[in-house]
């Protein structure tokens, strides 16, 4: 027998329950909205996603006066970003002489942020979450969107609603449902992420150059957050090559990991593929919908702004429609299309540079070949020059090399010619083109 859909009523559908929706929810719900979040896990613990909260977001944590609790949180706080290279140690961004009060990343795993958010949310008497709770469909009628049909575990759900919030990432179902197209940028790389242990006192940068290899270390206190680039679509083929062979790629970049990679990278499961793509519709919104975060723009790794632009995305949608749905009134369009409007700008910035940077840092194209820099190869090439150590050359070719390096990223010539960019390097990580405020 059937389970009978159940219906729920409610002024904004939140679907995803990710920093963008969590973020909205807690602000609607702050203004007197009644607010529904759909967040199709249990819970909110799953390894290797975003955990950096930029001076932004904490800047809101702020305004929302919850910063001090949330800083309660095991963290580590980041001043500098630096990058470490066979010839020598770069630092890229100084975050020290941001304005306002935070002026450091704090890196944190993201289900402690979202546990915080959740908590702080439900303590709200016009905010619902509901867990196992996967969005399948939009209800519609004369051209609107009116809810969403939704899986739960106590079976189908249908909620009605002024406006739907897409928050539910980069694969969003809701997004799907309402046809709207995506203007895809094509990423070089993708990335394996995994974790070792960390030595007492151990220090590196935050990322690490080597024989055509890029590695990047998030310091989680008792162990590093590992992330390993390889080519886009490559997968396949570093796993035909065998999990000794990544071994040694990972050690060729940082000769310190080779020990623990043999006793703590024994199986593929200690490993996961992050696709990079980097995307954005072309319109966010529909009449009583709008997509926010990874709905909307799919962000690369590089930075870690995808949270940051995330919360913003949230912050300025609450503060745009929050009057109007409080007020009983459906949002009209000009006012969604007003919300992407000031959004994309931020958005197109961060992904050009992204784009630009993953291009320069990791080239693509496998063969022989000759590079420059002072780069300690592991395949054949020779190598003239001192500056930033590009790669001594690239490995005759099984597919999986990304080829060789010319001329170190632009971004990192210019700031070591230019070190007052450090601090421009901060900003545009930091806080962004155009920082959202809660009020």
């Amino acid at each position: 027998m059937q389970t009978p859909t159940r219906t729920l009523t409610t002024r904004c559908c939140v679907v995803g329950g990710g920093p963008a929706g969590l973020m909205a929810g807690l602000l609607l719900a702050r203004q007197g909205v009644d607010v529904t979040v759909l967040e199709k896990h249990g819970d909110f613990l799953r390894d290797f996603r975003g955990d950096t909260v930029h001076p932004s977001t904490l800047q809101v944590l702020d305004e929302l006066g919850l910063i001090e609790e949330f800083l309660r949180i095991r963290h580590s706080e980041v001043r500098t970003l630096s990058v470490e290279t066979p010839a020598g140690s770069l630092e890229l961004a100084d975050f020290s002489r941001l304005p306002g009060k935070y002026r450091y990343i704090a890196f944190m795993p993201q289900w402690d942020l979202l546990d915080f958010l959740a908590r702080k949310a439900r303590e709200l008497p016009s905010f619902r979450l509901v867990l196992t709770a996967e969005a399948t469909d939009l209800v519609r009628a004369d051209g609107r969107v009116l809810g969403v049909l939704a899986r739960t575990a106590d079976g189908p759900l249908e909620v009605h609603s002024d406006l739907v919030l897409a928050a539910d990432g980069r694969h969003s179902a809701v997004r799907r449902a309402a046809g709207l197209p995506l203007s895809v940028s094509e990423a070089p790389m993708d990335v394996l992420w995994f974790r070792l242990s960390r030595e007492p006192g151990e220090t590196m940068g935050f990322l690490r150059t080597g024989p055509g290899h890029l590695l990047i270390t998030i310091d989680r206190g008792d162990y590093w957050q590992t992330a390993f680039v390889i080519p886009s679509g490559g997968y396949a083929t570093v796993r035909a090559e065998g999990l000794a062979r990544l071994r040694e790629r990972i050690a060729s970049v940082r000769g310190a990991f080779a020990d623990r990679l043999e006793r703590e990278i024994t199986d593929w499961d200690d490993l996961k593929l992050l696709n990079v793509r980097v995307d954005r519709l072309r319109t966010w919104w529909r009449p009583g919908l709008l997509c926010i975060g990874d709905a909307a723009h799919a962000m690369s790794p590089a930075g870690g702004v995808g949270i940051n632009l995330a919360v913003q995305d949230a912050v300025a949608a609450a503060r745009m429609l929050g009057p109007t749905l409080r007020a009983g009134r459906t949002p009209a369009a000009r006012q969604l299309a007003a919300v992407q409007r000031r959004r994309s700008l931020p958005v197109r910035a961060v992904q050009l540079v992204q784009v630009r940077l993953m291009r320069d840092l990791y080239p693509t194209g496998a063969g022989t070949g000759t590079g420059t820099g002072t780069g300690v190869g592991t395949g054949t090439g020779t190598g003239t020059g001192t500056e930033m150590g590009a790669a001594a050359g690239a490995e005759t070719g099984t597919g999986m090399e990304p080829g060789t390096y010319g001329r170190p990223p632009l971004a990192f010539r210019a700031v070591r010619r230019f070190p007052f960019l450090r601090h421009w390097t901060a900003r545009f990580i930091g806080l962004g083109l155009r920082p959202e405020h809660v009020d």
